[in-house]
């Protein structure tokens, strides 16, 4: 009898516990953004953290974390507990083209994360400082071959999107400039905007409004058609360069082993922040291509990024050297 007494008593004490556990999430969630702030991944990440916030009921709170291309931030969110309150924002640098470009990179982007969903896709854009002898890309790629060794650009960190688009379109040329590095993306605009470097392939939510203002001049937008934000600029197919073509994408990651109640509540958190019109709008206002739900999702994320591994791996082995 006082064996079935203790062992009653441990089993509705345990019931008691279960009951008083509190659900995902008890408190605020942290969104690693692998980049300074200002730059397209921070903008875009705090859109989808509002988002976020609104439909789990807690706060998700941007942390910005720079270094080596996004792959610091990348490798913290990868080894943060699997619990749901760590996610990450990683893009085409950090789950595609760093496999080929970050020296002993410490994570997997294939086998360590659990994919969320895409939150948009940013067409990358040739930017030039604003005194730039070249006005057209044909004029630009004449230039370049032929003054090479004093050509430089910025970008933000090896393996980041701006430091690869820019890789792919020197292998396009066939040039090697100098590559001058910052933390990321806006530091690297700043120093455009300066005319400390020659170029920037920034995704088009960084020159957009510089472009605009006269402040810097775009030559190419490395997109299928010419976009609407800049409609002025002619694609790089349009100007004798097709194999310049990128759309970095961005999504949300957790780290693997996230339970998949708690993966199922952000899943469904990001299908109605794709829903979200003013959402859409802010980001399809920064030059984004927003996907619908259907095709914005968890699967549609893994299928991507295996995608642009594939697609990138060769082009950047090549055009390093490796």
């Amino acid at each position: 009898m006082r064996l079935l007494l203790a062992i009653v008593a441990l089993a509705l004490a345990a019931a008691g516990a279960d009951a008083q556990a509190p659900t995902w999430p008890a408190r605020p969630v942290t969104l690693i953004v692998p980049f300074a702030a200002g730059g397209p991944a921070d903008v875009t990440g705090r859109l989808i953290a509002e988002q976020y916030s609104r439909h789990i009921g807690q706060r998700v709170i941007v942390e910005n974390v720079v270094g080596a291309g996004g792959a610091t931030g990348a490798t913290r969110g990868a080894r943060a507990a699997p619990d749901g309150y760590t996610l990450l924002l990683g893009h085409m640098g950090t789950h595609a083209a760093a496999l080929t470009l970050t020296p002993n990179l410490a994570y997997d982007p294939v086998n360590d994360f659990e994919p969320v969903g895409i939150v948009a896709e940013y067409p990358l854009v040739l930017a030039l400082r604003k005194d730039f002898p070249a006005d057209t890309l044909a004029e630009f790629v004449a230039y370049a071959r032929a003054n090479e060794a004093k050509l430089n650009m910025a970008h933000a960190g090896i393996g980041s999107v701006s430091h690869t688009g820019c890789l792919l379109l020197g292998a396009a040329i066939g040039i090697k400039p100098t590559m001058v590095p910052f933390t990321g993306t806006g530091p690297a605009m700043n120093a455009l905007l300066a005319s400390q470097v020659d170029y920037v392939c920034d995704p088009i939510v960084g020159p957009m409004p510089h472009v605009r203002a006269g402040t810097i001049k775009a030559l190419a937008v490395a997109g299928a058609r010419r976009h609407p934000a800049l409609p002025d600029v002619p694609t790089a197919a349009e100007g004798g360069l097709p194999q310049f073509a990128a759309a970095p994408f961005y999504g949300v990651f957790a780290p693997k082993g996230t339970p998949n109640e708690v993966l199922d509540k952000l899943t469904d958190a990001h299908a109605k922040a794709l829903e979200d019109e003013t959402m859409r709008k802010r980001l399809t206002d920064l030059g984004a291509d927003v996907p619908e739900k259907d095709k914005g999702g968890a699967a549609a994320l893994a299928t991507l990024v295996k995608h642009e591994i594939a697609r990138l791996t060769p082009i950047l082995k090549e055009a390093v050297g490796k």
